[in-house]
């Protein structure tokens, strides 16, 4: 399979050595265009999150969705995001000025941060430090932060409501979350995004293969944690708008909404993202053992198979959105605390004697 660091380290040697730009001048072209291809990709992505939302909503409610603007209704996003960018931003009277500004930043620049963790193939990723899975929940928790001031800054009763709902939800099923990643890290060894995917590189070494049960429990329970963690159907309590209107971000307006929107589907990207890395091999193809087989699928760039997994997973999550109805707040809180925090300790434990034992694939 390509290993893109050939690609990086090219493109280093070009600008320090032929160029001769010398060390800062270099790493600060690299990090401005890095960073600009992780503000395209972005991007890139929520459009087509958006579209693909409201086609799998249509067919799963036996209609076509937006069909008018463009083939099939292709150019609709474009026309939303045009909108959004000339509408008017407006601030709030009493408001918080500074809280209700920062809000949706800090928002972002959880799921931006998040975003970057993510290894898109191998040698393609950002941020790959040896401790990446506790600064990618570290990061990700910044948008906890973002929701509550966004409520509370707003100076609106619903807005508040909606900002404790989010903040008590979204800290609640990160234990979950972090009780699954920490049993896929028993099991590789590893905190490393690049190394927790090149553990599963080899016939049948997906995590979900290696681990058995404990890591099939492991990736379940991950999938329903991230879906409350993004706020996603059935868990959408904080946006419950037969009762809070548009939640902790009703008060925004322009780009101001735009973020929060922009960060709702860019996490369901991220929680997927990070399922199929840490669960699916990632960027590793499927190999089962047969010559011919695993050579034709190391064939496929490991982009390909990155995206493929992700977006069958955003599938998924999309799916549950539109087939189940919205869970109330207790109903939720009960959910994590009293089912899956403590089938999530009991599955670590297991996943610990297994690793001790050496049952597992290796």
């Amino acid at each position: 399979m390509f290993d893109f660091s050939i690609v990086t380290q090219w493109f280093d040697a070009l600008l320090r050595d032929t160029l001769g730009l010398g060390d800062f001048l270099s790493i600060l072209i690299e990090c401005v265009l890095v960073g600009a291809g992780i503000l395209v990709g972005y991007a890139l992505i929520a459009i087509v999150l958006i579209f693909m939302e409201r086609k799998v909503c249509a067919y799963f409610q036996c209609r076509l969705g937006p069909m008018r603007v463009g083939y099939w209704g292709l150019l609709q996003v474009f026309a939303d995001v045009l909108k959004m960018l000339i509408k008017e931003i407006f601030f709030v009277d009493r408001a918080d000025k500074l809280l209700y500004a920062v809000a949706p930043i800090l928002v972002i620049i959880g799921s931006v941060g998040a975003f970057s963790f993510l290894p898109w193939n191998n040698g393609a990723t950002v941020l790959d430090f040896n401790v990446g899975v506790f600064l990618l929940t570290a990061i990700s928790s910044i948008g906890v932060v973002g929701i509550f001031l966004a409520g509370w800054g707003s100076n609106n009763k619903y807005s508040v409501v909606s900002a404790m709902r989010g903040a008590v939800q979204m800290i609640s099923y990160e234990m979950s979350l972090c009780l699954c990643l920490i049993t896929a890290v028993i099991l590789t060894g590893t905190m490393q995004m690049s190394g927790i995917v090149e553990a599963q590189t080899g016939p049948f070494k997906w995590l979900i293969f290696q681990g058995h049960i404990p890591a099939i429990i492991a990736f379940l329970v991950f999938l329903v944690a991230g879906n409350a963690e993004a706020n996603r159907g059935p868990f959408d309590m904080a946006e419950a708008e037969s009762e809070l209107t548009a939640g902790h971000h009703t008060e925004y307006s322009g780009m101001g909404f735009g973020f929060f929107y922009l960060a709702e589907f860019l996490n369901l990207f991220i929680i997927a993202g990070i399922a199929a890395t840490v669960f699916l091999g990632g960027w590793a193809p499927i190999n089962i053992g047969v010559d011919a087989f695993d050579t034709v699928m190391n064939y496929i760039p490991g982009i390909v198979w990155f995206m493929g997994k992700a977006f069958a997973l955003v599938w998924v999550l999309m799916w549950i959105k539109w087939t189940f109805p919205r869970l109330r707040i207790d109903q939720i809180l009960k959910l994590e605390w009293k089912y899956l925090m403590p089938l999530g300790l009991i599955n670590l434990v297991l996943m610990t004697v297994i690793v001790a034992l050496g049952w597992y694939i290796k």
